[in-house]
């Protein structure tokens, strides 16, 4: 990392949902915070849900968002490295960011090391223990099959369906998650699996909605970034330490 330069993560920012004046207010703080930390940004991660529904066709993609994207754009082609996870709300991102934006789309995990600590980065969905459903649904959604017939759908009807399908999710309807124990935290005990086999000093996640911070062993810690809709929370990692913040610019 060079040097006072910094690392940000964030996650599910859920644009589009529940209407279209909450999103763009969103987006627009979404798009003050990409501001305000471009100065010492050397690299963002942004990992999934970013969008509350995202399909790209051959030749057609979800209109609006357009700030975020032009403001991403003027990063990337700035010099800050950025990367963006398939979340499972937005897990049909295909070539458009790469292509049109130079962003790096992860579908899984991404393990990373830099400034002599080690990363593992996770949108979070289908992990741990249980919702079995839900993992069989994922591969399901996945698969080139799925895929190829959901193209076959008119944009004005496949997008149509998806957005009445979101407002049903807990997000749209402004579910709030609350902390139980860090024995029920299933993207806790998932951690525990992952460092039983090797050491990461920080695994980060989305998806869970809520901002966590828990201490897994003496050199390792499970982070949550929460989401942007009630906390507005990210992280940073300044060479040293990962650092759980919020934004109220």
């Amino acid at each position: 990392m060079p040097d006072g330069s910094k690392i940000y993560f964030a996650s599910d920012f859920h644009l589009g949902v529940p209407d279209h004046a909450t999103s763009r207010h969103r987006e627009d703080k979404i798009v003050r915070w990409l501001d305000s930390i471009r100065h010492d940004a050397a690299e963002i991660y942004l990992l999934g849900d970013i969008f509350d529904f995202w399909f790209e066709y051959a030749t057609v993609i979800p209109k609006g968002f357009i700030r975020l994207q032009g403001k991403l754009a003027e990063l990337s082609d700035s010099g800050i490295r950025i990367t963006m996870f398939r979340g499972n709300h937005d897990m049909w991102m295909f070539e458009y960011f790469t292509r049109e934006l130079g962003i790096a789309i992860i579908s899984d995990e991404l393990v990373l090391e830099r400034a002599g600590k080690r990363f593992y980065l996770h949108h979070g969905d289908g992990l741990g223990p249980g919702d079995r459903n839900y993992k069989l649904l994922k591969k399901f959604f996945r698969s080139r099959l799925c895929q190829w017939m959901f193209a076959r759908l008119h944009p004005n009807l496949g997008v149509g369906i998806a957005q009445r399908w979101s407002m049903r999710s807990r997000i749209a309807n402004d579910s709030k998650e609350t902390f139980v124990s860090e024995e029920q935290e299933w993207l806790a005990t998932y951690s525990r699996e992952v460092l039983a086999r090797d050491h990461y000093d920080y695994l980060i996640f989305g998806h869970r909605h809520l901002p966590l911070d828990i201490r897994l062993a003496q050199d390792s810690r499970y982070i949550n970034l929460g989401e942007w809709i009630n906390h507005c929370s990210y992280a940073v990692f300044d060479g040293q330490e990962v650092e759980l913040k919020y934004f109220t610019g």
